[in-house]
């Protein structure tokens, strides 16, 4: 289907999610080194009211530090940036980050094609973007401007999807670098450390 072997240069990594991405990203983040080389950003469709138990959950399953991102944050290296619940989040030129509370995009806010597209504008071949478990097509349309300016897409494999809407379309619609099984997915990230 797609090449397994890592061989993507990366200075950002964007995980995107939906239904059903909470059980892999808590297979992923314990597994994670805590040197890592570029930061993490993190779109996941959550309702506001559950707004810091993400990153409460996350933070206390890793060493990297985990927090929800800030209008006009840099992304730095060996940290996790949770988009906020209700947000948009978009990666500068300056490689700070800007919080939108703009229309819904594919149902969702924050959006995962918006930060998709944003950060492949910024980081074209150095940028890696994982799409999860969800119920709708967000980030496809994300994924293929990444493909288009030479990033890396991954996606997860739908059979191991708890609702594999997203990946499926992910993988009908994109070609990706690499389709994983969740549990393959910390490895993978872990190898992307320069």
């Amino acid at each position: 289907m797609a090449q397994t072997i890592n061989s993507a240069r990366c200075n950002a990594l964007i995980i995107g999610g939906s239904a059903g991405s909470l059980d892999v990203l808590l297979e992923i983040f314990p597994a994670l080194r805590n040197d890592m080389s570029f930061p993490i950003v993190l779109v996941v469709h959550r309702k506001a009211s559950n707004e810091s138990l993400l990153t409460d959950l996350l933070r206390s399953r890793t060493k990297l530090e985990v927090n929800e991102a800030e209008e006009k944050e840099f992304l730095t290296p060996g940290k996790v940036f949770i988009a906020p619940a209700d947000y948009h989040m978009l990666i500068e030129e300056d490689f700070s980050i800007s919080l939108d509370y703009s229309e819904k995009v594919n149902y969702s806010r924050p959006s995962i094609d918006v930060t998709f597209h944003s950060a492949a504008e910024v980081f074209k071949e150095t940028l890696v973007c994982i799409l999860l478990s969800g119920s709708n097509a967000d980030g496809v349309e994300g994924l293929k401007t990444v493909n288009n300016l030479g990033g890396s897409v991954v996606i997860q494999n739908p059979n191991t999807a708890i609702m594999p809407y997203m990946p499926q379309q992910a993988v009908i619609n994109v070609k990706p670098h690499v389709v994983l099984d969740g549990h393959n997915m910390a490895d993978y990230i872990n190898n992307l450390n320069n």
